[in-house]
């Protein structure tokens, strides 16, 4: 007599017929090809935390008085979780799915200048002080009379 197939078998036979079934089908996803969608919070605050897990994020100072978010997502298959939420000094953003998944995502948060913003716990550049003026240092001009240089 042979031994039957145990359950973990079984399992990773479904699992292995699934992906390559979702591979057949040309799944691919592409973020930036997609519409944006956008969502604007208030906030006073002179820091934020923001907490992205590990989705793309690009992060701006911007002239601005709220914060505003705008994410790009795509998928083909699995189940979708979105989040943009701001609790007192966090905000929250993620986008991805779960399952056996095909999705895509990025994010552009715009934060007011002077705001200092730590991004999944650690420093940014955005550290909430204004940049120094700038001072354009020129060369002396030639003040030897004409012909005489």
């Amino acid at each position: 007599m042979f031994p039957s197939p145990g359950p973990q078998r079984s399992v990773a036979l479904v699992v292995a017929v699934a992906a390559a079934a979702l591979g057949l089908t040309g799944c691919s996803v592409d973020a930036s090809q997609q519409k944006p969608e956008s969502k604007s919070f208030r906030y006073a605050g002179t820091t934020l935390k923001l907490t992205t897990h590990e989705v793309a994020t690009d992060l701006v100072a911007a002239d601005r008085s709220d914060i505003k978010v705008t994410r790009w997502f795509d998928a083909a298959a699995g189940s979708e979780h979105l989040t943009w939420t701001l609790k007192g000094d966090t905000l929250d953003i993620d986008a991805g799915c779960s399952g056996i998944a095909f999705c895509d995502a990025k994010f552009r948060v715009e934060v007011p200048r002077g705001i200092a913003v730590t991004k999944d716990g650690r420093r940014t550049g955005l550290t909430g002080r204004k940049p120094a003026p700038t001072t354009e240092k020129t060369a002396p001009e030639n003040t030897a009379p004409a012909g005489k240089s």
